[in-house]
């Protein structure tokens, strides 16, 4: 069986249906309230395992009674946890999500691991086909970047902590919004500047860039009526680790990664997507 390794972040995440995203000082009463595990780690952990997987966790979750819906459903969805630091009596990251329901689209607000540091575990990280890591908890990330036989990198935001790990990667996927402090705002460039093996840049609706080496195309995104957007990218990440652990070249691995994030987006909620995979 396929083996990944996610590292990074778990939160709790409150996610809200709302007629329209509400602006200043304007209130919205919510048509429903979803209440799941989540951050781009945890996400991705979530979709690999459903995608037939067998994964392996490694975040903080401690232990406040906030974090148990955090254990419960990731034994539930056959998720190994090590929680590197047990005993931490601090909440876990909550983030609430708002969606839209007339567009799909969403807003976040969220204060990510905020203060807490993860401990990296005194025993070696587990083995794995594939390590897929954040960027969230540095520390942790770096010892899993080092460690890993093969490394995909979740490059969301900027991290201070990526240049320690961009070393490491065989495949960094990066969004749109992934601004590098020492390169433009092209696409190129910025593959340039992280100097992995592999770089891909995802464009929402548009195609997904790419470039190996001297090589470089598009992943042409089908086009979908989408009506949840929240956490599309975490599962184009866990779909991409789990198919290139898989042997998929990369254009080919991408376009899996692709259409596993369609089906997110066609479905409200934070896990409903599941089923339909």
């Amino acid at each position: 069986m396929t083996r990944i390794l996610c590292v990074g972040l778990a939160t709790v995440d409150l996610v809200y249906a709302v007629p329209s995203i509400p602006g200043t000082d304007e209130k919205a009463q919510a048509s429903n309230l979803t209440i799941a595990a989540g951050g781009p780690a945890a996400n991705a952990a979530v979709t690999a395992a459903a995608l037939g997987a067998e994964v392996t966790l490694v975040t903080v979750v401690g232990s406040h009674p906030l974090g148990v819906l955090v254990r419960e459903e990731l034994r539930d969805r056959g998720i190994e946890l090590i929680d590197t630091d047990p005993g931490n009596p601090s909440p876990p990251p909550v983030s609430s999500v708002i969606v839209g329901e007339s567009t799909g689209e969403r807003t976040v607000v969220s204060r990510n691991a905020g203060d807490r540091a993860a401990r990296v575990p005194g025993n070696a990280l587990p083995d794995a086909d594939l390590t897929l890591v954040d960027g969230h908890h540095p520390a942790l990330a770096v010892a899993a970047a080092r460690a890993a036989r093969r490394l995909l990198v979740d490059a969301g935001s900027w991290r201070p902590v990526f240049p320690e790990i961009f070393p490491h990667a065989e495949v960094v996927a990066c969004s749109a919004a992934f601004r590098h402090p020492g390169a433009g705002a092209a696409d190129a460039a910025l593959a340039v500047a992280i100097g992995a093996p592999h770089v891909a840049v995802t464009h929402g609706p548009d195609p997904v860039t790419w470039f190996s080496g001297s090589e470089s195309g598009q992943v042409t995104v089908p086009e979908v009526a989408a009506v949840d957007t929240a956490g599309a990218g975490d599962a184009f990440h866990g779909a991409l680790a789990v198919a290139l652990a898989r042997g998929e070249d990369f254009p080919v691995a991408l376009a899996s990664a692709v259409a596993v994030a369609g089906v997110r987006v066609v479905h409200r909620g934070p896990r409903a997507w599941l089923a339909a995979l």
